[in-house]
């Protein structure tokens, strides 16, 4: 019986600490630009583009602003996720919020914004991005 106890106990002290190394999940890189991707559901277009971190872009009648945007190490699984706020421009000029809250690049049709005539989701995030910095000046 002390030796069935003493094997169960090994084996118990073996894979636990194995389980917790593994279940530790990587720290999150905060990048400054978050890639969105949009359709047009008129046209059936898709687009591309990047929007600085605190700054809105406008894809149609939609704003979208990503106050954060992170991602994990190279070595880890990518998970990308952002929070944004998405605001619609009606057609009296009024400005309506659609949208707020995390956004996840791995399942976009979990928090994707679903509007009447354009889709917005997220599609990654980065450091760097062709699109000129809106603090740089020429």
């Amino acid at each position: 019986m002390r030796l069935l106890r003493r094997t169960v106990l090994g084996a118990m002290l073996t894979v636990v600490p194995a389980l917790s190394a593994g279940g530790v999940s990587a720290a999150r890189l905060s990048n400054p630009v978050a890639v969105f991707a949009g359709i047009d559901k008129i046209t059936g277009r898709i687009t591309t583009f990047d929007v600085y971190v605190n700054e809105t872009v406008q894809y149609g009648a939609l704003q979208v602003t990503p106050k954060v945007c992170y991602s994990r190490d190279d070595t880890e699984a990518q998970k990308i996720d952002a929070f944004v706020e998405v605001d619609e421009i009606t057609l009296d000029r009024k400005i309506r919020r659609v949208f707020s809250g995390w956004m996840f690049a791995d399942s976009p049709g979990l928090n994707a914004v679903e509007h009447a005539i354009y889709d917005v989701w997220l599609t990654g995030c980065k450091q760097q991005s062709d699109v000129p910095a809106p603090n740089v000046t020429n």
